[in-house]
C-alpha cells in the first residue's frame, strides 16, 4: 500500500460522513497517474501554490491601491487569511483539509490588478468576473495554456466561492464563508490603520454581538460557524451572527468600499485598464507570445485573450505598460 493509499484510508477513518473523501474524487478532465505520496487534493493545492498566477497575488490591490505601508493586505495576505480561517473551520468540522486549502489559495487567481476597480473596467469593456477568470487560470492559462488540470471539487470550489455561488461540497461551502469573514475583518483593520475609521464608529449594536476589535469578530464569527454546522450537511451560521456579520458588511459598503477617501485614485485604474484593453484589442501584435499563440490556436475570442492578459498583470505592472504606450518620454540628446 502506498503512502498515498494509506493517507485516503485514514480520511475514510477519521473526516465526518459529510467530508469529500479524496478517493472518491471526480477526477480530472485529463486522467492522470496517482502520485505515490499525495492524495488528489494535495495535489492540487501544491499545484496552486507553485503556480505563477500565485505568485503575483502579493502585488495586487487587495483594497487600497498600491498603499504605502508595509502592513496593508494584498491580495496573497487576503488568500492566505482565508485560507487559514477555512483550515480552522474544516478541521473542527472534520471535512477535508487539503480539499478546503486547495480552493482557498485558488480563489483569487484570476483577480485583476486593481481589485474590484480592475475587475469594473474589464466587465464595463468586456463580460468579466474575477471567479470565472480563476477557473480560466488553472484551467487554460497557466503552464503555457495547458492549464493545472485540477480536480472536479477544486475547480467547482473556486468557481462558486462568492456569495452567490453554490459548492457542491461542504469545503467549497466553507471557502465561500471564510472568505467572507476574511476580508470583511481584515479590510476593517486596514481602514482603521488607514484612518478611514475608528473602532467607534462601527454601530454599538454590531460591536455587541460580535465582538469590540477586529480580533474578537473574527473569533466570534469562526465560532459561530462551526457551533451551527457541527454534524450537519450543510454549512451555515446562527441567525444572530449572520445577521450581523451582513449589517457589518454593508457598513463597510458604506464606510469603506464606497468611501471616495479610500477609492479616490480607482477611477483613474479604470480608465487605465479600459485603455490597455482597447491598445491590445488593437494591436494584439503587442501582446506575449503565449497569448498570441492562443489566439491563433484556440477558439477564444480576441476579448477573451486580452482578458486573459490584462487581468494576470500585477498593479505594477499594469502602469509600467501604460506608461509605455500612452506617456511620453523624455528626449534624450
Amino acid at each position: 500500500m502506498t503512502i498515498r493509499e494509506q493517507l485516503e484510508e485514514r480520511e475514510i477513518e477519521h473526516l465526518s460522513p459529510y467530508a469529500t473523501l479524496s478517493k472518491n474524487s471526480k477526477g480530472r478532465a485529463r486522467e492522470e497517474e496517482q502520485c505515490d505520496i499525495r492524495p488528489v487534493f494535495q495535489r492540487d493545492r501544491d499545484r496552486i501554490l507553485h503556480c505563477k498566477a500565485f505568485r503575483r497575488l502579493k502585488q495586487k490591490t487587495q483594497v487600497f491601491l498600491l498603499p504605502k505601508g508595509d502592513h496593508y493586505r494584498t491580495r496573497l495576505t487576503h488568500t492566505l487569511e482565508v485560507s487559514q480561517n477555512a483550515r480552522t473551520i474544516a478541521k473542527a468540522l472534520r471535512l477535508n483539509e487539503d480539499l478546503v486549502e486547495a480552493i482557498a489559495l485558488g480563489h483569487d487567481l484570476g483577480h485583476t490588478p486593481f481589485g474590484h476597480a480592475g475587475e469594473r473596467a474589464l466587465n464595463n469593456v468586456y463580460h468579466f468576473s474575477h471567479q470565472k477568470q480563476s477557473l480560466r487560470v488553472v484551467d487554460c492559462i497557466e503552464k503555457d495554456g495547458r492549464g493545472l488540470n485540477l480536480t472536479w471539487e477544486v475547480r467547482d470550489g473556486i468557481l462558486n466561492h462568492q456569495t452567490a455561488g453554490h459548492p457542491h461540497t461542504l469545503e467549497g461551502q466553507v471557502l465561500r464563508l471564510s472568505d467572507k469573514l476574511a476580508y470583511i475583518n481584515h479590510d476593517m483593520d486596514d481602514a482603521i490603520r488607514g484612518g478611514i475609521l475608528t473602532e467607534e464608529d462601527i454601530p454599538a449594536d454590531l460591536r455587541r454581538v460580535l465582538g469590540n476589535s477586529c480580533k474578537a469578530r473574527l473569533n466570534t464569527m469562526v465560532h459561530d460557524v462551526i457551533t451551527n454546522s457541527m454534524d450537519c450537511s450543510e454549512i451555515h451560521m446562527s441567525s444572530s451572527v449572520g445577521k450581523a456579520m451582513s449589517d457589518l458588511r454593508s457598513f463597510m459598503f458604506e464606510n469603506v468600499y464606497l468611501n471616495p477617501k479610500a477609492k479616490g485614485e480607482e477611477d483613474k485604474a479604470v480608465h487605465m485598464i479600459e485603455q490597455l484593453f482597447d491598445y491590445y484589442v488593437r494591436h494584439p501584435e503587442s501582446l506575449p507570445l503565449q497569448f498570441q499563440t492562443a489566439l491563433e490556436n484556440t477558439d477564444s475570442s480576441r476579448e477573451q485573450i486580452v482578458c486573459d492578459y490584462i487581468a494576470g498583470m500585477t498593479d505594477p505592472y499594469a502602469v509600467k505598460k501604460y506608461q509605455d504606450y500612452f506617456v511620453p518620454e523624455a528626449w534624450n540628446i
